[in-house]
């Protein structure tokens, strides 16, 4: 149970819990009627009141529309998944938030771009297990994470996959499968362009990395470096030209956007039962 205390009184996931089990005990409803209303378990509901569940979007807007709160819960919850992510990638993730073009380097498939499916297999493929109710939480996280795509106007992306993205597929044949479908649509939506960087195209200024550049409203700029398990994010302006360019060079050394997504639609073919 979230217990009010100095290090999470002020955090929206505090304020989440208790605005759930607020609501429900104003309205004069039992935990047993909420889960008849929605037709969510009676127990998954008292989790999130709380504090032990974050949930997923569609529940958030399904308590709002009972509750009559507009978007309230949604919005309380938006803030509180920020919680699900490491400290490190808070700052990152605000700008990514708030950019208006991003592009990206990539020598995995990006979080931005992943199916459920897909993101759930990257999390459990920790070398320490993940507990089931913790695994939920990373899940709903990165899949809300999407939402800035679908945003009005949504942001100017341009994502380059190194092929290696592509040499590592999940055990699961179908869950892969859905994930080149996925990347297909994604790749045919306005404002989103898929590049495939082949191994052919020999060395690059990114070889090790992964890089992603935001651009903001008021023209600024960062830079965010990713290895493994460890991120850097640059918001010098220079430093943030110098990987531009370095980008700029691996886009030409890419298959074009076509040609890339020809490369993705022969792998989905070739990996049809």
């Amino acid at each position: 149970m979230v217990e009010k205390n100095s290090e999470n009184e002020d955090s929206a996931r505090w304020v989440l819990a208790c605005e759930l089990r607020r609501l429900r005990e104003a309205s004069g409803r039992s935990l047993a009627q909420l889960a008849e209303e929605t037709n969510y378990d009676r127990t998954y509901l008292h989790r999130l009141e709380t504090g032990e569940r974050l949930s997923k979007l569609p529940v958030m807007e399904a308590l709002d529309a009972v509750y009559g709160t507009g978007e309230l819960l949604v919005r309380l919850w938006r803030l509180a998944r920020q919680d699900a992510f490491m400290d490190r990638y808070k700052l990152f993730m605000q700008h990514e938030a708030n950019s208006t073009i991003m592009h990206k380097y990539m020598l995995g498939i990006p979080g931005l771009l992943q199916t459920e499916g897909y993101a759930r297999s990257v999390f459990a493929s920790a070398p320490m297990p993940v507990d089931p109710d913790e695994l939920d939480e990373l899940v709903a996280a990165r899949m809300g994470r999407q939402e800035l795509l679908r945003a009005s106007p949504p942001p100017c992306v341009r994502v380059i996959l190194d092929e290696a993205a592509f040499m590592r597929p999940p055990r699961d044949a179908q869950i892969w499968r859905d994930q080149l479908v996925h990347l297909v649509e994604a790749s045919r939506r306005p404002g989103i362009t898929l590049q495939v960087l082949p191994f052919a195209a020999g060395p690059h200024d990114l070889v090790g990395g992964s890089l992603s550049l935001l651009w903001m409203a008021d023209g600024t700029a960062v830079a965010y470096l990713e290895g493994n398990k460890s991120g850097d994010l640059i918001d010098d302006p220079s430093e943030v030209a110098q990987y531009r360019l370095s980008y700029d060079r691996v886009r030409d050394m890419a298959l074009s956007p076509q040609d890339s997504a020809s490369f993705v639609e022969q792998l989905l073919e070739d990996s049809r039962p």
